[in-house]
């Protein structure tokens, strides 16, 4: 049986596009992170790739693209 893993799992484009527009408006990875958490998202580094979670719970979503590294 496969094991399901949050980098193996696409992020919806609508949130991907939400969360490059923010990256595009934050002047630093910081800020970038702070106005995520302000649409309800958060960014973890688990083995060395960036995983987006939904708060409050930390549910994973997905692993972002190399661009966003």
């Amino acid at each position: 049986m496969a094991r399901h893993t949050p980098a193996a799992t696409p992020i919806e484009p609508t949130v991907l596009d939400l969360v490059r527009e923010q990256r595009g408006k934050a002047l630093s990875p910081r800020e970038w992170k702070f106005r995520l958490r302000g649409y309800g998202y958060a960014i973890k580094d688990i083995e060395g790739a960036q995983i987006l979670t939904r708060l409050p719970h930390g549910k994973p979503l997905g692993a972002l693209p190399a661009e966003f590294a």
